[in-house]
């Protein structure tokens, strides 16, 4: 079977259920498993998201988008070369990945065309049923089924640990810092999986921008920056968008010193099975007595950007 996957967390599905080998086409954000640099690259983004500030990212995103131009450049000769009899694709973003119309015309001109499969989870419990959904699809329906068997034991296992607690800290998950953005769809989830309460945001909807005086106002005793698709390194450059702002050392987070960095790259930004680690680094954030007070080597606590008391 040739397939060809232009949605990194499918990547990773794929890869996990041992079909690796099989994938003759990538997006240029499948970089896990790491071993993948072998695979032709089908997708090329048009905004330097590496060169750029988040804000200067936001305002060219919004310019494309405006215009009618779409965010990726599709290279359409070595796709039809690759010649998969499987292509995933996603219907969730234009932001986030190429969509099915961005491929309808090399689906129309191979023959025999290849099996389409467009993922669209809003829930985590759609990325679950998404990883067995492919399994099915891909002829690894046993596989798809361990895995989130796997996946489901790993959450459980937050679950009892957590089931003592009384106390769920309401947190900011910010998912964008110039502007912000709250982060939605499965975000939340992960949240209320890991035993606190999103202060901004709704699962299953869409992130939305909102401005300093909503998040001021929902007062969260917990802020997670995770910018879409950024690794900690890469949070850390743009921090001055929030740390220098006015309301930023009133937020009672800030001042109880519970900021937190974590790689939304690997475990939030992606609907794949890394959000369950996600989860778990959630949990270590928001009842760190039931972590030994150890956060995982994935998290960062921004201790530094603590306000001095009054």
């Amino acid at each position: 079977m040739r397939i060809c996957s232009l949605v990194p967390g499918a990547t990773e599905v794929v890869a996990a259920l041992g079909l690796q080998q099989d994938l003759v086409g990538i997006s240029h954000e499948c970089d896990y498993p790491p071993d993948l640099a072998q695979i032709p690259v089908m997708v090329r983004p048009r905004v330097d998201s590496h060169r750029l500030s988040s804000a200067q990212i936001d305002e060219q995103v919004g310019t494309l988008l405006s215009g009618g131009t779409a965010l990726y450049e599709l290279d359409e000769p070595q796709l039809m070369a690759a010649h998969p009899d499987v292509l995933i694709a996603q219907d969730l973003c234009d932001v986030c990945a190429v969509t099915p119309s961005q491929l309808e015309r090399v689906i129309r001109t191979l023959s025999p065309p290849p099996r389409m499969l467009t993922l669209n989870p809003h829930r985590l419990e759609d990325v679950l049923r998404d990883i067995e959904t492919l399994g099915v699809a891909l002829g690894q329906e046993r596989a798809g089924r361990q895995l989130t068997t796997e996946l489901r034991r790993r959450l459980d296992a937050v679950r009892t640990r957590l089931s003592s607690e009384t106390l769920h800290p309401k947190v900011a998950c910010l998912e964008w810092l110039s502007p912000l953005y709250t982060a939605g769809h499965w975000v939340p989830d992960m949240v209320e999986a890991a035993g606190a309460i999103d202060a901004l945001a709704t699962a299953g909807t869409a992130s939305r921008k909102v401005n300093w005086d909503t998040l001021f106002a929902s007062a969260p005793d917990v802020v997670v920056l995770m910018p879409c698709g950024f690794t900690i390194q890469r949070t850390r450059a743009e921090l001055a968008a929030v740390t220098e702002h006015p309301q930023w050392k009133s937020l009672p987070a800030v001042r109880r010193g519970a900021v937190y960095l974590v790689d939304a790259l690997s475990h939030f930004s992606r609907p794949g099975p890394r959000l369950i680690e996600g989860v778990e680094q959630m949990a270590a954030i928001c009842h760190p007595d039931c972590y030994g007070n150890r956060l995982p080597a994935s998290v960062e606590r921004l201790d530094q950007y603590r306000a001095q008391p009054q």
